[in-house]
């Protein structure tokens, strides 16, 4: 019988686990299919706090797991196929073992949603990216294309224009589905433009990006947009279709919290991270409520004890 197992090893997950196994609750975390989450995709991360010259991600994912590590923690590659129970304890099942456990806590984060054209995955992080605020800053004084239609689409192409010299926003349709306000910003943005019904087909560069081919979804006519790096906002997708019918979600999946901390509406199943999160996202943010669902799954044990 674990105390605590923790399904996923981003940022909220390996930071769960630290605080997990510092209070002696010897957790057991089980990687998932991306082990270090999205940051394993994002080269350099100059955000996190007193990483002063900045650190790849990958590094970054590396030295939480190794500190995880350091204080006890069980570490499984493995992937989760189903968790079983509405009261503790509760049964994690992998492809190879069954697992029961006192608590659990979720951290299995969110994917970006890609475009899925020639040239997208060789190029991440080589100025394909899906986080402005992440990388924003290495686009000073660069041309650069956002792609999506929605407010975040809007929101991250207004926040890169304190960076780039230019932000061209490609959109599918005629219509964009931001609110009007969001569409009025973006609109009265000099450093702004706007290319409609078109459709990005590929990207192109050998180190870096350097252009787009696209097609215009009226007339079918071929195009190119010269850029400097992409940036998709066509939304995230959070990974918890496992958990459908035994969690609350909320109307895009993402895991609802009821109350004022990391507790699901299932007594002893806590979550943390991008899973529950689709306002801010971010790295630091993320291990922040890995802390959280640490210290909330450590009372939750000694109030039933």
């Amino acid at each position: 019988m674990k105390n605590v197992v923790i399904i996923g090893s981003g940022p909220a997950g390996y930071t769960a686990a630290i605080y997990a196994a510092r209070a002696n609750l010897s957790p057991m975390m089980i990687a998932g299919l991306q082990p270090g989450g999205q940051l394993t995709l994002t080269s350099d991360v100059e955000n996190w706090p007193g990483e002063a010259d900045g650190v790849l991600g990958p590094e970054l994912m590396e030295k939480l797991k190794k500190q995880a590590l350091r204080f006890g923690t069980e570490f499984i590659d493995d992937v989760v196929t189903e968790v079983i129970g509405t009261s503790s304890p509760f049964t994690i099942k992998t492809a190879t073992r069954s697992i029961e456990t006192k608590t659990v806590i979720i951290a299995t984060g969110a994917s970006a949603m890609w475009l899925g054209v020639p040239g997208e995955e060789r190029l991440q992080g080589k100025g394909v990216s899906a986080c402005a605020t992440c990388d924003g800053f290495f686009f000073r004084g660069k041309e650069i294309v956002v792609v999506g239609g929605g407010d975040t689409a809007m929101e991250e192409a207004t926040f890169l224009t304190r960076f780039a010299n230019k932000v061209t926003i490609v959109h599918r349709r005629e219509d964009f589905r931001a609110s009007k306000i969001m569409i009025d910003k973006a609109k009265n943005n000099p450093k702004i433009a706007f290319v409609m019904n078109t459709t990005i087909e590929e990207i192109l560069g050998d180190d870096h990006v350097t252009s787009l081919r696209t097609r215009n979804v009226v007339s079918g006519e071929d195009g190119s947009i010269a850029c400097d790096g992409i940036f998709m906002a066509i939304g995230h997708k959070p990974n918890t279709a496992m958990f459908k019918g035994l969690i609350d979600l909320d109307e895009k999946g993402y895991i609802m919290l009821p109350s004022k901390s990391t507790a699901t509406n299932i007594p002893g199943i806590f979550a943390c991270g991008d899973v529950a999160d689709h306002v801010y996202r971010q790295a630091v943010t993320a291990a922040g409520t890995g802390c959280m669902a640490a210290l909330d799954a450590e009372r939750w044990i000694e109030a039933q004890e």
